[in-house]
């Protein structure tokens, strides 16, 4: 019985995941984003492109959305948000796994770049610091800060890490898991905590 169990399992999560696999390139299409040869999706992610945004992605830039695609817990989809005049790029051979990017301003993501899972990466605080801008809609928003974020090729973010605004990966660079990235890291550096502090330095 377990093992019927096990072959209907099989079956429908390679029929899915070559299913949502399609549907996800059709979705980026619909989204206006230019996608590179070579991309993989295992399940299906939330993607919020506005009109007037841009999404460039390199060759070979894998995502898994699918609870199985990798299972570490505390598992989502990937949530890609550009907002009206932001712009977000993606190198080439980046991977990434139920990670949230928001974008308001700019986020650039170079080549050979590892995302672990759930990850988020902020350009923005979402509302302004001042408790008396966030009881106004306009005004919270007019006066939310918005700073570009830019991680350089070769790094790896370990799982659960949040990348705040204004902030500068250099290439290299680990970022240990459930860390909290506040401010910029020189390259070939390991750092970890909340809020990220240096360890020691890459190999």
């Amino acid at each position: 019985m377990l093992f019927v169990y096990r072959g209907i399992r099989k079956v429908y999560t390679v029929i899915y995941l070559l299913f949502t696999r399609y549907l996800t390139v059709y979705l980026f299409k619909l989204n206006n984003i230019n996608l590179g040869e070579g991309f993989v999706s295992n399940g299906m992610p939330i993607l919020l492109v506005h009109k007037n945004a841009k999404v460039n992605i390199g060759i070979n830039f894998k995502m898994n959305n699918f609870i199985t695609s990798n299972p570490i817990g505390r598992n989502w989809k990937c949530f890609i948000i550009v907002r009206n005049n932001a712009s977000l790029c993606i190198g080439n051979n980046v991977g990434i796994s139920g990670t949230s990017i928001v974008c308001h301003k700019f986020i650039q993501i170079d080549d050979n770049v590892k995302i672990g899972g759930n990850v988020c990466i902020y350009d923005t605080d979402f509302h302004s610091l001042s408790s008396g801008d966030r009881i106004n809609r306009i005004k919270d928003k007019n006066n939310t800060i918005v700073k570009s974020v830019h991680i350089e090729k070769n790094v790896f973010i370990g799982a659960h890490s949040t990348i705040l605004k204004g902030v500068k990966i250099g290439e290299n660079s680990i970022i240990g898991a459930c860390s909290v990235v506040t401010k910029n890291i020189p390259k070939n550096e390991i750092w970890a905590g909340n809020p990220a502090k240096f360890i020691k330095k890459s190999i």
